[in-house]
């Protein structure tokens, strides 16, 4: 009898290996179940450890609508995602870049909950060239592709973990990162000295804010801008998608309005002169009022 070769080919191999893995974790994490109390303790642990580390939980984007109303995005950031799946235990979680087609770059994220069997896998696109349509540098492409998988994971993660279970906890964290608020000043001057080092003026900020003045910035106005910061470092939103080019938009529409409303006025007079009849007794030129004569008086005297 002869040998048999038998030839194994090497994506079979690992996607054999791979599904032994699964099937392992998947086993363990019936064996292990997680308590959900322990984890919604360690999420409130690690989260409230430090003020700094509760305002990296969050993220907040104002965007401005078509018909000119602003509304505000608020959500929980990468880092917050990071303690949830590293608290919530038996999980599977796994990015990469898919794509990138010189244009756009496509990073991909896998949640897999091992427990109840769960998976979703989340797609995130960002553009890389810049406003004149170049293409970025290689390490540019690598930090946009690591920011999109960062976005990736967190919205995998978060579809995965219910809602319900994070949500006993982030009232908890938004008070350790809204702090006391012992000395506002000086939190004011720190936020706006971050952003002006990335080129975003008092002026943007307060146009940002709907405020004027720098006295008007308070607690939860500190805190929705620490949480933008957190949406810009995690390249969820830009500087200038968030500050620059709203301001510009917005001043661009003011003067519209200034010439629509000096040309309404022109068009509003030019047609109240033109259609308005001259009540008896006005002269129409100096608009002075005509003395009245008496024609009985008059008819009398003449006899």
């Amino acid at each position: 009898m002869e040998n048999e070769i038998i030839e194994i080919k090497q994506a079979d191999m690992l996607q054999a290996i791979n599904r032994a893995e699964i099937d392992i974790q998947i086993s363990t994490a019936k064996q292990y179940p997680r308590d959900l109390q322990q984890v919604l303790n360690k999420i409130g642990t690690y989260a409230t450890m430090d003020k700094e580390t509760a305002e990296d939980c969050f993220y907040v984007l104002r965007r401005q609508g078509a018909d000119g109303s602003s509304s505000v995005i608020e959500g929980l950031s990468v880092r917050m995602a990071e303690i949830i799946a590293s608290s919530w235990g038996n999980l599977r979680v796994q990015t990469r870049i898919i794509g990138n087609d010189g244009r756009m770059i496509t990073a991909q994220a896998i949640c897999h909950d091992l427990e109840t069997n769960l998976a979703v896998s989340k797609e995130v696109k960002r553009r890389i060239t810049n406003k004149y349509g170049k293409t970025f540098s290689e390490d540019m492409q690598v930090v946009t592709g690591n920011a999109a998988s960062s976005i990736a994971f967190r919205n995998a993660v978060l579809a995965v973990i219910p809602k319900a279970v994070t949500k006993r906890i982030i009232n908890e964290v938004k008070q350790v990162a809204l702090g006391q608020s012992i000395d506002l000043e000086q939190s004011r001057q720190n936020v706006l000295a971050y952003f002006g080092k990335l080129g975003v003026s008092h002026e943007h900020i307060f146009q940002y804010l709907g405020i004027k003045t720098i006295e008007q910035i308070d607690k939860q106005m500190i805190f929705e801008l620490r949480a933008t910061r957190n949406a810009i470092e995690e390249g969820t939103t830009t500087v200038q998608e968030t500050f620059i080019k709203p301001a510009a938009e917005a001043k661009a529409q003011q003067e519209a309005n200034k010439k629509t409303d000096t040309a309404a006025d022109k068009t509003a007079a030019a047609m109240a002169q033109a259609t308005s009849a001259v009540p008896d007794g006005i002269d129409p030129v100096t608009g002075e009022i005509k003395e009245k004569k008496d024609n009985k008086k008059s008819s009398t005297a003449k006899k």
